[in-house]
């Protein structure tokens, strides 16, 4: 069994090796941009709380699981913006752990725009959890049986605009080194590296009436040697306290990744809950019952938009 599950592993890790898509992808990126642009700390201009759960394709044994933690807000005056994230992600036997801690300025600070630059710095530790393989058995050499790790820094850069509080765009490179990665005792072996992933975003609010905004919003991805991939989102929101909406996601091995389907609930001036459900369009919708999250927000102050107040503030969060 330890035979196969080191096969397992070494074909991922030369597939990994291809330089495919590494990081991990969250449905409802649009309340989560510090995750992939570390520009976007301190851009509401309050301190803000975010976690998310993800589990994908349920029901498919050592599918990846996905758990999230950040904070972001001003520093010191408006111009200026920190951050902080937490992820750990599961596939399989594999364990990602990251921490991050962003910075980002302001270059225009106008009350119609606003044009931040932000860098970041991140220590990952990746492991593979032998010891948890199942059904367990000794006397093999040809593997570990205990849980491995290893540790990993690098750096990251973005720009993130807005334009009228109704437009946003941006540039990100979260993870810029490629890392030589690969759990062996030989130092001469190089079985994978981080690629490094280029994100572009950009969103809307259009007002459809005094109480109706619609939203759409756009999250492209990039690795070199991997296809292009993007998230494609049209949300409809009701008087800033119901939003729902719908994505499609490029990629898999036929019409698409996957349809998406959001919600989100302002419950309270500075609370909120929301909740995605992704149904696969891939080969591998015959083997799962599709993709969930759920998120939940909170500001540690109320959101003031100063002298003109946000069109919608929770979707420039």
């Amino acid at each position: 069994m330890k035979k196969i599950i080191f096969s397992i592993a070494m074909l991922v890790a030369a597939c990994v090796s291809l330089n495919a898509q590494q990081e991990g992808q969250f449905t409802q990126f649009m309340y989560n941009k510090l995750y992939v642009n570390p520009a976007y700390a301190g851009a509401r201009g309050v301190p803000s709380l975010t976690a998310i759960y993800r589990s994908q394709w349920a029901g498919f044994d050592g599918a990846p699981q996905s758990m999230l933690a950040s904070f972001n807000g001003p520093f010191l005056s408006k111009r200026v913006g920190v951050g902080a994230t937490i992820s750990h992600m599961k596939v399989g036997l594999q364990r990602d752990f990251r921490a991050t801690v962003a910075y980002s300025y302001d270059l225009v600070a106008q009350e119609d725009l606003s044009l931040r630059v932000g860098l970041s710095g991140s220590l990952r530790s990746l492991g593979f959890a032998y010891n948890e393989a199942a059904p367990a058995q000794t006397g093999d050499l040809s593997i570990e049986d205990q849980r491995i790790n290893d540790f990993y820094g690098n750096v990251g850069a973005g720009i993130y605009g807005t334009v009228m509080q109704r437009y946003y765009f941006g540039v990100s490179v979260p993870h810029m080194y490629s890392n030589a990665i690969g759990l062996v005792n030989s130092n001469a072996l190089t079985l994978a590296k981080e690629s490094q992933h280029f994100y572009g975003m950009a969103g809307a609010i259009l007002p459809l009436s005094d109480d109706i905004n619609l939203m759409p919003a756009v999250l492209l991805k990039y690795v070199k040697n991997a296809p292009f991939d993007a998230d494609i989102n049209v949300n409809l929101d009701i008087k800033q306290k119901f939003t729902a909406g719908v994505s499609y996601r490029l990629g898999g091995d036929g019409s698409g990744d996957s349809v998406d389907l959001l919600a989100f609930w302002q419950a309270a001036p500075q609370f909120g809950i929301g909740a995605a459900y992704d149904f696969t369009l891939s080969s591998l919708k015959d083997y799962n019952a599709g993709s969930f999250e759920v998120l939940l927000q909170y500001d540690l102050k109320q959101v003031n938009g100063g002298k003109k107040k946000m069109s919608n503030p929770r979707f420039f969060m």
